[in-house]
């Protein structure tokens, strides 16, 4: 994606989401050769302990998050929603959605908020290369 690209998305779009085919690798999600209760546990921790973040509803056995995240500067609310379940191979797959509740344009705010919490959710988990799969990819 182009920066011309970039620049129009921030500013006609006011919400991001992950897709295992997602063209930006910043919204393709996690595959993890992690166990499901140890991530659901560090994703939860890491909303509560995050700034800004408010953990609403967190309910494993549909494998559903609502939390809200509050901007810095403006203090605009987003809503933020984690969906972590099992994939076909048993592998835990994370997926997200953030959405901005105000304007037309978030000017990249969700696309980083995503990014941000997949790259930190990697290191609180001890994530090595190998247990971050690549969901499009299909065992043998």
């Amino acid at each position: 994606m182009g920066l011309v690209e970039r620049v129009l998305r921030g500013v006609t779009t006011n919400h991001a989401e992950t897709a295992p085919s997602a063209e930006d690798r910043r919204l393709r999600g996690r595959t993890y050769a992690i166990s499901f209760d140890r991530v659901w546990n560090a994703a939860c921790a890491q909303i509560e302990g995050a700034w800004g973040w408010e953990l609403l509803e967190a309910d494993d056995q549909a494998g559903s998050i609502a939390a809200t995240a509050t901007t810095l500067v403006f203090r605009f609310v987003d809503d933020v929603s984690l969906r972590i379940t099992l994939d076909e191979n048993a592998q835990t797959r994370v997926d997200m959605t953030s959405r901005s509740r105000k304007g037309k344009g978030d000017l990249g705010t969700n696309l980083r908020r995503i990014d941000r919490f997949m790259r930190r959710l990697d290191r609180n988990l001890d994530a090595r290369p190998e247990q971050i799969l690549d969901a499009l990819v299909r065992p043998r």
